[in-house]
């Protein structure tokens, strides 16, 4: 045992000493932790260490399985977007605290308090990203909060390229269009909105590089008013081109 515990330290010193980041030693205990989920990534978005939860949990045979990849390799595209959404925002310098969401593993699902850091080097510059997630047993009486947003987000996953209005995704979550548009806000750090833009964006992404699809048939297929419109969007959030993006990961 000890032999193994000296081998999941040496993991984790290994893979913040790569990103060059400053970590108490102290975190390996999370490997301990029997249904919470912990993950370091890079700037990337790639895992470099996982702990024992996540492996058993996804049915890995090595915690090295998992390192390199992202939430691309493991989740349903509009759930990477997401998780995708978060690294930028956590990479920005920001922390995510607490925030109550549905974390679906190996296809079954549970209600989750997830928080997310920045990780620094020495200089304080953000090198990567630290993630935990807990699961919440009694959602209203453990957190104060509920899954009403979820009804919402589960409408925009399934509908993303059709119109979609918010006192629409109000009323599915039994809210008055003030309060949910600042709940969503608070959750997600950005606006419904936004939201849209960006999933749509992101799941484009897939389109481009998996396919050989006209730019414009992506754009109407993703709910772009046209390919100009497609291409002004994308560029905003991508820095480049959807072209540029095909034939950059195309070759």
């Amino acid at each position: 045992m000890a032999t193994e515990q000296s081998s999941d330290e040496a993991s984790l010193t290994a893979a913040l000493k790569k990103l060059g980041a400053q970590l108490d030693p102290i975190i390996v205990l999370l490997d301990h932790l029997q249904d919470g989920y912990f993950w370091i990534k890079d700037t990337q978005g790639r895992f470099c260490w996982i702990n024992t939860a996540v492996v058993i949990r996804r049915g890995l045979r090595h915690r090295s399985d998992m390192i390199g990849k992202s939430d691309l390799d493991y989740y349903e595209p509009t759930r990477a977007s997401q998780y995708l959404s978060d690294d930028r925002y956590v990479l920005a310098g920001n922390v995510i605290r607490n925030r109550v969401e549905q974390v679906v593993i190996n296809h079954v699902g549970g209600w989750y308090s997830t928080c997310k850091v920045p990780l620094r080097d020495r200089r304080g510059r953000v090198v990567g990203s630290a993630g935990l997630s807990t699961p919440i047993h009694k959602l209203e009486r453990s957190t104060g909060q509920s899954p009403s947003l979820a009804a919402a987000v589960q409408d925009i996953a399934e509908h993303y390229h059709e119109p979609i209005k918010n006192s629409a995704l109000a009323r599915m979550c039994g809210m008055s269009l003030g309060n949910f548009q600042r709940q969503f806000r608070a959750t997600y750090h950005c606006s419904p909105h936004t939201y849209v833009r960006e999933l749509r964006v992101r799941l484009s992404c897939r389109a481009l590089v998996t396919t050989s699809v006209a730019l414009a048939t992506i754009a109407e297929d993703h709910g772009f008013s046209d390919q100009s419109h497609f291409t002004k969007e994308f560029r905003q959030m991508m820095k480049e081109t959807p072209r540029s993006y095909r034939m950059r990961f195309q070759g």
